[in-house]
């Protein structure tokens, strides 16, 4: 099961969450619309590399990551988006594209748009593309400290 590591991790630190099973979708939007989540509150996780390191950033499934404004707050000279082929194999019990926002899981530095803590839960893949763990997003904050910014802009 993808979402073992995880849902161990949550479990080993008491932290209450939902599983939501949904249809298979790929896309964050498809994925909110089938698992009645509002795209603002379904985070993705945007594996990006910064002067040639893995990084990961998370966004609300309505905004995309701005790379100017991510270079700019962490200094990188280079930040592009990063290749299925670069990072698949960081997340070997995930399904690619369905990683959950945890890099400090996978040994990576964690970003996160401001937006995403105007609300107080936070929905996000759980490893495959028909599952997804809800949860406060004050315990998701805590638990991965990623360094949040201004760093996406709202699709629509």
């Amino acid at each position: 099961m993808p979402v073992r590591r995880l849902k161990e991790f949550l479990n080993n630190l008491n932290v209450k969450y939902v599983t939501i099973t949904h249809s298979t979708a790929y896309t964050a939007q498809e994925i909110a619309a089938s698992a009645h989540v509002k795209g603002k509150e379904l985070a993705k996780a945007v594996m990006v590399k910064m002067d040639n390191q893995m990084a990961m950033v998370v966004v609300p499934a309505s905004y995309n990551v701005d790379f100017e404004l991510l270079r700019e707050i962490t200094g990188a000279r280079e930040v592009e988006l990063a290749t299925e082929s670069e990072f698949r194999s960081l997340f070997p019990e995930c399904e690619i594209g369905a990683m959950p926002p945890f890099g400090n899981l996978y040994g990576m530095e964690t970003y996160a748009a401001e937006a995403l803590a105007e609300d107080d839960e936070i929905a996000f893949n759980a490893g495959s593309h028909t599952e997804l763990i809800r949860m406060s997003y004050h315990d998701w904050e805590r638990l991965v400290h990623p360094k949040v910014a201004q760093l996406a802009t709202k699709r629509f």
